[in-house]
């Protein structure tokens, strides 16, 4: 199973990353990713970092799949903190790697984010 804590919804993802997820995972769970402040401290930002972990560690227990996984993307601090978390509890975390296009249009700037794979930083 991939969790996927991030801003983008696995449903918006391209057909090319879902599949990715799905051949290595089998399935994907969507939990949104929360609104960190800008004038949040640390020490709020880690308490909500404990709150994923335990809603995060909640899914897996209740999970039968062998194999899971967290894809963290996100607000820099909560990631950092979650990661540190997720990783002393040996849970596997992944981030997904694009190749960035960006086209100029009517003076407007327009970037695309084209899949092109998951690449683990622990586990």
């Amino acid at each position: 199973m991939l969790i996927n804590l991030s801003n983008h919804p696995s449903y918006n993802w391209s057909q090319k990353q879902i599949n990715a997820a799905k051949r290595k995972f089998g399935k994907i769970i969507d939990i949104p990713f929360p609104h960190i402040s800008p004038f949040a401290s640390t020490t709020q930002v880690s308490k909500k970092a404990e709150k994923y972990l335990n809603e995060i560690m909640s899914i897996i227990k209740s999970s039968a799949d062998k194999i899971n996984a967290v894809h963290l993307m996100g607000e820099f601090t909560f990631v950092i903190l979650l990661y540190e978390l997720l990783k002393k509890k040996k849970v596997p975390v992944i981030v997904s790697t694009s190749n960035r296009v960006v086209q100029e249009k009517n003076g407007k700037k327009i970037v695309l984010f084209d899949f092109v794979k998951f690449r683990f930083i622990s586990g």
